[in-house]
């Protein structure tokens, strides 16, 4: 079985690109497919996951130079695996820094489909079946990565509360429960440098 990671900030194509891949008839072999809009939990992915494949829009993330960091860290993390980079069309050369990595193949978003399935279809030949379950548990629930991703944007404790009408004392148990699952040793990890990260 194979196992396709999405990385896109966008929920809607997300959901698109994960609905065609499962429904469109053009690709051979089972897979189970995981999308995520943070670039820690994305790398996070990577290296406990372990997809097949990568297939990621970084247009978004390249907008903010905070994600740079977390950016390299992810592309260092899939640089042994076949990482698909889709790019709009607008802005068709990501800049030179992302060129330093190894990509499978780089794509304009509004490439045909019979394009992007034949790119997708090489890389997983590429990539022996993994022995793993039909369904894959995600690695954090849904209101986990809503407090991952606001406390990444620097939303405070009681912000991230009245956001997702919790307490703030259930805001920091998600926190503790999101640093046990991503094996963070301090509550400042996802704000680490790579080397930092790596050390």
């Amino acid at each position: 079985m194979f196992k396709i990671l999405l990385i896109d900030r966008c929920h809607f194509t997300r959901s698109g690109l994960e609905a065609w891949l499962n429904h469109s008839g053009l690709f051979t072999g089972d897979f189970t497919i995981t999308g995520v809009n943070n670039l820690f939990l994305a790398r996070e992915h990577i290296l406990h996951w372990k997809p097949t494949l990568v297939i990621a829009d970084l247009n978004s993330f390249m907008q903010e130079m905070n994600d740079t960091q977390q950016l390299s860290s992810l592309l260092n993390a899939s640089e042994r695996l076949p990482f698909i980079l889709l790019q709009s069309s607008e802005q068709t050369d990501m800049s030179g820094y992302i060129k330093q990595y190894p990509l499978w193949a780089t794509l304009c978003k509004s490439a045909r489909l019979e394009s992007l399935a034949r790119v997708i279809n090489e890389a997983l030949s590429t990539r022996a079946h993994c022995a793993s379950p039909r369904v894959t548990p995600p690695l954090l629930t849904r209101q986990e990565e809503k407090v991952l991703t606001l406390w990444m944007e620097g939303a405070s404790n009681q912000k991230i509360a009245g956001q997702l009408s919790i307490n703030s004392k259930t805001v920091y148990t998600y926190k503790r429960n999101i640093r046990v699952k991503l094996h963070m040793d301090t509550r400042f990890s996802p704000f680490l440098s790579l080397q930092a990260v790596q050390s």
